[in-house]
Formats: C-alpha cells, sequence, structure tokens
C-alpha cells in the first residue's frame, strides 16, 4: 500500500471515528456552561474567518469588488431569512451584473 492510500485511509478512519464520537457521547459528558459559550463562539468565528477567505480573495490576493458584493448580497437575503435557493441566486446574480457591467 502507498504511503498516499494509507494517508486517505487513516484520514478516512479518523473522520468516520470523530463524527461517531458525538451521537455515542450524547448525554454521557457534561460540559461546563463557560465551555459551551466558548466553543458556540469558536464556531461562529470560524465561518466568518471562511467566509471572508473564501469571500475576498483568490490565488493569494483580493478577488475584486464583485465578489464581496454578492457574498454582501447573498448574507442579507441569509439574514432576511430568504430561502437557501434564492440566497444562492442573489449572490451569484449580482456577482455576474457586477461582473457583466465591468466591476472586477
Amino acid at each position: 500500500m502507498s504511503a498516499t492510500a494509507a494517508m486517505i485511509l487513516a484520514l478516512a478512519v479518523g473522520t468516520y471515528a470523530f463524527r461517531l464520537v458525538g451521537p455515542a457521547l450524547h448525554g454521557r459528558v457534561e460540559l461546563p456552561a463557560r465551555l459551551q459559550e466558548l466553543l458556540s463562539a469558536g464556531a461562529v468565528v470560524l465561518l466568518v474567518a471562511l467566509l471572508a477567505t473564501g469571500g475576498l480573495t483568490e490565488g493569494g490576493g483580493f478577488a475584486g469588488w464583485a465578489r464581496p458584493a454578492g457574498v454582501l448580497a447573498g448574507g442579507v437575503l441569509a439574514w432576511r431569512r430568504a430561502p437557501f435557493v434564492v440566497v444562492v441566486l442573489g449572490a451569484a446574480g449580482v456577482t455576474a451584473l457586477l461582473r457583466a457591467a465591468g466591476v472586477a
């Protein structure tokens, strides 16, 4: 077995085990309230960081103004509780219109 195949297998087993631990330990392990708050805040920070890097950068540089405007439009639609399809199509539509208008 090659090193690449072994690594893929190890990651697959690790991912499956990680996903299995949640339901297996649910109700058996009590986390302190402060730790639960920190985990919730950490999840929000991680999602914002992913949104920022995906929405603002491309190839290690600034992605231009069209993409952040589309992400902002999608965020507003999601905040207004629009259906997911509307959020995705709205964000893509704003980005496409701005790029068609020459805004990079």
